[in-house]
C-alpha cells in the first residue's frame, strides 16, 4: 500500500494538482515537488537525518510533504481495517513530532500542525476491487516531545546494562536460548 500511494500521489505533484484525498485543501497548499529530495526523505535507509554535536544520528523515512509558501508540512499515510476511533490518531503522536524536529534540524521550516491520511475499506466491489475511504487528520506538532525522545533514548543507549529480572520476558527468553 505504501508504495501504491507514493505512485498515486507522485503522479499528482508532477501535474501540479492535489489528489482528491486532499481536495478540501486546494489552494492552500500544495504537494512538495523536490523529487530527488522526496526519494531521499522517503529512504528508510537515509531518510531525514540529524547529527547531535556528540555524533548521535537521529533520523526518519516520511511518506509525504505538503508546502505552505515556505512551510512545509509532513504527510503521513496510515492504512486500516476499520474506521478511526477518535484516538487514534493520537497513536502518531511521536513519529509526527520527529519528523518535524528533523526537518527543523535541518534548516527547513515547518507548520505547527501535520497531517495524517487514512484509508480503510469500506466495501468490496463484484469485481474484486477493495474500495477505501478516507479520513484527513490534522495534528498539533510537538516539537519539545521529540526532543525528549531523543534525549531520553541516549539516556538509555549510554546507562548500564541493567541485571537480569525474572519478571523480564526478554531476560527469560534469552535464558533460555543459552
Amino acid at each position: 500500500m505504501d508504495k501504491i500511494l507514493k505512485e498515486h500521489f507522485d503522479r499528482f505533484m508532477k501535474r501540479g494538482e492535489l489528489p482528491p484525498e486532499l481536495q478540501q485543501l486546494n489552494g492552500e497548499v500544495k504537494l512538495f515537488d523536490d523529487e530527488e529530495l522526496l526519494k531521499v526523505w522517503r529512504s528508510n535507509f537515509k531518510g531525514i537525518p540529524w547529527t547531535d554535536q556528540k555524533g548521535n544520528l537521529f533520523h526518519g523515512a516520511i511518506d509525504n510533504l505538503l508546502q505552505k509558501g515556505k512551510k512545509l508540512i509532513v504527510l503521513d499515510y496510515k492504512t486500516r481495517g476499520f474506521p478511526l476511533k477518535e484516538d487514534t490518531h493520537e497513536h502518531y503522536q511521536d513519529q509526527m513530532d520527529i519528523y518535524n524536529f528533523l526537518l527543523r534540524k535541518n534548516g527547513y521550516e515547518t507548520e505547527d500542525y501535520t497531517y495524517l491520511l487514512f484509508y480503510h475499506p469500506h466495501q468490496v466491489e463484484e469485481s474484486g476491487h477493495v474500495c477505501f475511504n478516507t479520513d484527513l487528520v490534522k495534528i498539533k506538532v510537538n516539537i519539545k516531545n521529540a526532543e525528549n525522545i531523543f534525549k531520553k533514548a541516549l539516556q538509555v543507549l549510554e546507562a548500564e546494562i541493567p541485571a537480569p529480572s525474572e519478571e523480564c520476558g526478554f531476560c527469560g527468553w534469552i535464558e533460555e536460548c543459552k
